[in-house]
């Protein structure tokens, strides 16, 4: 038996509504959706899927050391060929030793994340880590790119805990064609044909809760959700009500957010504290899983779901890339991506250094101690991934760095800041749950946290540069707390180079 010890989800801040697109095309053809997450311009789906990685880690309160098995699933990955799992399992400090599986290709492959994790752990692995993010997109004019949402889910895998796995099945049936997207191509694509697309949807989803072996029950239903409608449309073959559909459905205001649907909806549903789930997914080709889960008590959870900041349609082409001019010609500061690499502790995981010598602390640990002068050895420090705000400014259209030119063309002004971090002895803060129960855990770099009750035992802070993100350039100030997260920073001879940012830290 395989259980869920915990669970992170995420979806971006920025909305956009149904009506805003039925103002732009004067129709909207995503049924049953009425807002939609929409990715900042310095977030991807691995960018996403961190955001929930992290959140799963605390919940379960799990080093990232005991972690012996990693996936990382994605329908639209931000590298058409590259495996993703290497950069994730950097930027969560996990073993470099630890096993890694990259799940794309299709909707489906968050539920066959999941499926490879039960696997691992009838095997030898004792913690998997299973992260599903997805940020689809299509035609403009499209009812795929109406739906097309963000967010991410992942969970924490072990050998027993609170939510079991009780069941599970797969079902596979030929229908090419119903959603798609060729190689080289940005849009998924479908062919529109209404009757070919449910009964492809349908057949699948009924094939596989029909192969399971229990009979759930469930308080919740998480069906793949291409738009609003759809599921329930698949009510009947799933064995379940609409209610039980709603009770667990994201869609409604995530949108279609593809491989992560069907995590997503169990995420929700077992953060609510429903007692058995049953989830279906479904992926073109077309193939479905379903998986039963029963829970026992309170599933340790972390999300950040609610979006805050409404967009325009002209905002939201702009966040997506589509109406800006591209990056400007010449001009920007080149980093080698074997020197870039070898920043990564720095970017990822704000691995300061202590001089041997005198003692003081640097960020970043090269070259000669800024305190004494010492050409000295540098013993590793992790910092916290919180801070206060020492100065900041705000970069306006056109002071940006041409590296950094094309970001901004899509999220607008920025906050660059001085930021004074501290060492992890400095955030070991007394937290509270959702229920109101005491929890006590040293933070970890990026993810947004529980509310705080005390902050600072006085400890020492090294300061660094840092972009912002998440907020308006006016939501920074000096003396404000701050947390790390992890997004693009730029694009470079092809490669995406990812870093720390810093945004406002959750009161």
């Amino acid at each position: 038996m395989s259980a869920i010890t915990g669970i992170g989800a995420y979806a971006p801040r920025f909305r956009i509504s149904s009506e805003a697109f039925e103002e732009a095309w004067g129709q909207f053809h995503a049924a049953g959706v009425t807002q939609k997450a929409v990715p900042a311009a310095d977030e991807d789906a691995l960018t996403i899927g961190y955001e929930a990685a992290t959140r799963a880690l605390e919940a379960a309160e799990t080093d990232p050391d005991d972690v012996d098995w990693l996936a990382f699933a994605s329908s639209r990955p931000p590298a058409a060929e590259e495996d993703l799992t290497a950069r994730l399992g950097a930027m969560l400090a996990l073993s470099e030793s630890a096993t890694r599986q990259l799940f794309s290709g299709s909707t489906r492959a968050g539920t066959r994340a999941l499926w490879a994790g039960l696997d691992a752990l009838e095997a030898d692995a004792t913690t998997a880590l299973v992260v599903a993010a997805d940020a689809p997109q299509g035609d403009p004019d499209d009812g795929i790119d109406h739906a097309a949402g963000a967010g991410s889910a992942a969970f924490v895998l072990e050998r027993e805990g609170p939510a079991e796995i009780v069941d599970r099945a797969e079902y596979a049936a030929a229908y090419p064609g119903t959603r798609f997207r060729d190689t080289g191509d940005a849009e998924t694509q479908g062919l529109g044909i209404t009757q070919y697309d449910r009964q492809a949807f349908t057949e699948t989803i009924g094939g596989a809760v029909d192969g399971l072996e229990v009979d759930p029950e469930p308080d919740a239903a998480a069906i793949q959700a291409p738009d609003g409608k759809l599921p329930y449309r698949a009510a009947g073959a799933a064995g379940v009500g609409t209610d039980e559909i709603q009770a667990a459905a994201t869609v409604h205001k995530l949108g279609d957010t593809g491989a992560a649907s069907v995590p997503l909806s169990l995420a929700t549903a077992l953060a609510d504290g429903c007692a058995s789930v049953i989830g279906v997914s479904h992926g073109s080709g077309a193939g479905a899983d379903a998986v039963v889960v029963s829970a026992d008590g309170d599933v340790p959870t972390v999300t950040a779901l609610e979006g805050a900041e409404p967009l325009s349609y002209a905002e939201y082409l702009r966040q997506r890339g589509v109406v800006t001019t591209g990056p400007p010609s010449g001009g920007g500061a080149y980093v080698s991506v074997p020197s870039w690499r070898r920043s990564l502790p720095q970017r990822y995981r704000l691995e300061a250094g202590r001089c041997s010598e005198c003692d003081a602390l640097s960020f970043p640990p090269e070259g000669a101690c800024d305190d004494c002068g010492a050409l000295a050895e540098y013993d590793p420090v992790e910092l916290a991934g919180e801070g206060t705000i020492e100065a900041v400014t705000t970069i306006s259209q056109g002071g940006a760095p041409p590296e950094f030119a094309e970001q901004q063309a899509q999220s607008g002004d920025y906050a660059a800041a001085i930021v004074a971090l501290e060492t992890s002895g400095a955030s070991e803060t007394q937290r509270k749950d959702g229920d109101g129960a005491e929890r006590n855990s040293a933070d970890r770099s990026g993810g947004q946290r529980p509310r705080e009750e005390a902050v600072d035992s006085g400890d020492e802070t090294v300061s660094a540069p840092a972009m912002g993100t998440d907020a308006d350039p006016d939501a920074f100030g000096v003396g404000d707390r701050i947390e790390t997260t992890i997004r693009r920073v730029y694009t470079q001879e092809g490669v995406t180079r990812y870093g720390f940012k810093v945004r406002p830290a959750e009161e």
